[in-house]
Formats: structure tokens, C-alpha cells, sequence
């Protein structure tokens, strides 16, 4: 396949591992990689700057082939040292990163004069927009189906993807409920050129978190998904378990403070399931993209069903609309 996504990540393949917090680790974006898409290390799951490179190290053991860094900029009191990171990942040699959050423009100047190109995640085609004129090669266009966090809008990848795809120049990454080849089909046919899966890769043999958190979220259904943080315009959808339950239960009661909650959605608390198996111990990201999926292959089987099923799909398609004889 050739989109000016696999022009952008030197890929064989126009797929994208999303960053994942305490998930995007070298075992998993070298198996990416490796299958050919692009696999993506999060930088703040690393505690520090040297600890990245260090990853990203590793991570060079493991495949020979192109990889990326996610850096999330988030609105916190006492931010992460993100000047320190980037200079990690442009000190490393990495040529593409994921950006997510705020905006990437306090970035953009340094990353590029470094040759590393920017895709950066949005959940808006207005913050796409602004996202393309601050400079950055390639967004992500996250819709509402999505893990994490999907804005506040509400808007479905059928609608987003094409109205995004219509308004900008710079290429864009389809994401959000997206699992299968069929659904990769459809969002080239909606005018991406490339999909960016974070769920269908945490599902996955090589993905760092215990095989119990894995069964337990690929047994779930598209219903299984809870949306929390809704009380704070802070949206984030999870895999439904019985902290996220409480959570949003909580969040019901008129006045309710995030302090509230802080000790349920506690980052150390979440790592401590994945790491443990205890599915009921913690908040697990987990899109609606749950309901498509009933395996945990290797990221090599996955990406080559994917790619075969998308092209399947798409001969179907177009003998579905065959030209009239």
C-alpha cells in the first residue's frame, strides 16, 4: 500500500500503533514495526528524559525498521519536563512523533528543523485546522468510537473522517473504532490514508499487560465501553469494570470535584491492573472498538488480516458498483 501516510513513516504499511499510556513500550512498537506499520513508544511512560532514550534504545534492538514517539502535552499544575522529552526523541535519531493534547506548536519549529515529522492527534476538524496551519505533516482524527480522550463534541468517525479529510491539505490518520480490515476500507474510503488503532494493539501477544486484562476486554462488547471525566468536559472512555462504574456514579452527584475521584483514576493505580490482572482495580483505556474484536493475535497476523481483509473488502465494494454494460 502507498498513501502519502507510508511516504510520511517510511512504512510498508499505512497503519499506525497509537501511543498508549504504560502500553507503548519496545516489545510492542517493535512488533509494529517489525509487521510493517508504525509502531509508537509513549514517552510519559517513561519517568524521565534519559529513560526514553534509553527505551528508544531498546526499542532499536528490536527492529531495524522506522518507529515513533507519542508526546502527550497535557494542561496540568506541574507539567512534565516536554522540552527534555523532545530533546530525547530528536537527540535518539526518531523521525516521526505522535503529538496529543495541547497543541504542538510550541514544538513544531524544533522538530522540524530536526527532520522528525508531527502527526498530532485531534478529536475536532477546527483543531485539526489549527493544527495543520501551526505545521505539523499529518494529523490523527479521533472520533467519539474512540479509547481515551474524545473530546467533547461527540462526533463519530463517519461523520469526522470525511469533514476533516475535505477540509485539510496535510494527509490524516483515521481513528477511533477502528479494529478490522473492513473498518480500514472504510476510512480510506472516507478519505484517509491510514488508520491509527490503539485497542486492537493493546489486544495483541506482544502488547506488556497481563494476559487476564487482555481476555477480560476482548470478551467485552461494543456496550462495554463507560464514559467518564463528562462532568469535568474532560471526556475519557474506558473498558467498563467496577472502578469505572463507581467513577461515573460518583460524577452523577450535583457538585461533584474531581477530587472525588482522583484516588479511583489514579495513573499508579491504572499501571498496578494492567501489570496485576486485577480487572476490577483500576481504570483500563478501551475503546468501542471492543465489540469487533475476539482474539489476541501477533501484531504480524493482525496487520497482515487487516491489510488482506481491506483489500477484500475494498474489490468487494467496487464490485458492488460495477460500471453498467
Amino acid at each position: 500500500m502507498r498513501t502519502r501516510i507510508t511516504e510520511l513513516t517510511g512504512t510498508r504499511y499505512p497503519i499506525v500503533q497509537g501511543g498508549m499510556q504504560w502500553v507503548g513500550r519496545a516489545e510492542l512498537a517493535s512488533a509494529v514495526s517489525n509487521a510493517g506499520g508504525l509502531g509508537i513508544l509513549t514517552a510519559l511512560t517513561q519517568p524521565t528524559p534519559d529513560a526514553l532514550a534509553s527505551e528508544i534504545a531498546r526499542c532499536r534492538t528490536m527492529t531495524d525498521r522506522p518507529f515513533g514517539v507519542n508526546l502527550t502535552i497535557l494542561p496540568t499544575t506541574v507539567p512534565p519536563p516536554y522540552a527534555d522529552y523532545a530533546t530525547a526523541i530528536i537527540e535518539s535519531g526518531v523521525k516521526v512523533v505522535e503529538t496529543a493534547g495541547r497543541s504542538p506548536a510550541e514544538l513544531v519549529e524544533r522538530f522540524k528543523s530536526a527532520g522528525v515529522k508531527i502527526i498530532h492527534k485531534c478529536t475536532s476538524v477546527r483543531h485539526a485546522l489549527s493544527a495543520e496551519r501551526a505545521g505539523v505533516d499529518a494529523v490523527s482524527i479521533d472520533g467519539f468510537e474512540a479509547a481515551g480522550h474524545p473530546g467533547e463534541d461527540d462526533v463519530p468517525g463517519l461523520i469526522l473522517i470525511p469533514a476533516a479529510a475535505a477540509a485539510l491539505r496535510i494527509p490524516i490518520l483515521a481513528s477511533g473504532g477502528i479494529a478490522n480490515g473492513a473498518g480500514m476500507a472504510a476510512a480510506l474510503m472516507l478519505g484517509a490514508e491510514g488508520i491509527n488503532m490503539g485497542t486492537r494493539f493493546m489486544l495483541t501477544r506482544e502488547a506488556p499487560i497481563h494476559e487476564a486484562i487482555k481476555s477480560a476486554i476482548a470478551a467485552g462488547s461494543e456496550l462495554d465501553t463507560k464514559l467518564i471525566f463528562r462532568a469535568f468536559r474532560n471526556t475519557g472512555r474506558v473498558f467498563k469494570n467496577a472502578i469505572s462504574e463507581e467513577v461515573v456514579e460518583i460524577e452523577r452527584n450535583p457538585g461533584a470535584q474531581f477530587e472525588d475521584i482522583r484516588h479511583l483514576v489514579a495513573g499508579a493505580r491504572g499501571r498496578a491492573a494492567l501489570e496485576s490482572g486485577e480487572v476490577d482495580s483500576g481504570i483500563l483505556w478501551a475503546g468501542q472498538a471492543i465489540g469487533l474484536i475476539n482474539d489476541v493475535p501477533t501484531c504480524a497476523e493482525l496487520i497482515e488480516r487487516i491489510v488482506a481483509d481491506c483489500r477484500q473488502a475494498i474489490a468487494r465494494g467496487a464490485n458492488l458498483v460495477g460500471d453498467e454494460q
